[in-house]
């Protein structure tokens, strides 16, 4: 229910942010090439994912905004060791960007915090909830450019990088195995700003 109340605080956030004076809402979605980074992540390898969600634009001045963002993400990782077992993570990412723009030309970067929503381990014959073995909270940081036409119509690339270790501990042992891994992700999206720019 908690996890409900936030995300629900947030899109109503960038709903009321987007009726401010020089704002402007938008919708975007796209893949994601998702992976495991960190001390332990030597036996995982990168996964395909999609992401997409809800987009408010606060202009600043003509050159500079500030960009909240509600998104569903895919992320998790492929374990090399143990043929075709995945795990697929699901969060709900909000970052807040600081957005740089001239000319159609743009550039976004900022802090974000991510709530794990699931979390499968899954193989050809198998699947289980793995989700207790991962921390809820996952703050990391977003960085990325992209283009956005005069219509409203855009196209971006960013990196999403974890702070968070996101494997819990239990009793000093990892529950997942991997007790220093963060989440690593390239975003390729599309989307459309309403309003034109």
């Amino acid at each position: 229910m908690k996890k409900l109340f936030l995300v629900l605080l947030a899109s109503a956030g960038i709903t009321s942010a987007a009726h401010a004076q020089g704002a402007r809402l938008g919708v975007k979605a796209g893949a994601s090439l998702t992976n495991f980074v960190g001390e332990d992540a030597d036996g995982v390898t990168n996964k395909i994912g999609v992401h997409g969600g809800f987009v408010a634009e606060l202009g600043i001045t003509d050159n500079f905004a500030i960009q909240p963002e509600v998104l569903f993400s895919m992320k998790g990782a492929k374990v090399e060791d143990l043929d075709n077992v995945r795990i697929n993570q699901s969060y709900i990412d909000v970052p807040v960007l600081l957005k740089v723009k001239a000319d159609g030309l743009f550039f976004e970067a900022g802090p974000q915090v991510g709530l794990l929503i699931g979390s499968k381990t899954k193989d050809d014959d198998i699947s289980f909830n793995s989700k207790d073995g991962f921390k809820t909270v996952d703050f990391g940081y977003v960085a990325g450019l992209g283009y956005e036409f005069s219509s409203g119509p855009m196209i971006g690339l960013r990196y999403n990088g974890g702070i968070t270790k996101v494997a819990k501990e239990e009793d000093g042992a990892n529950s997942s195995d991997m007790p220093n891994v963060r989440n690593s992700a390239f975003q390729l999206y599309v989307g459309f700003m309403f309003g034109g720019k």
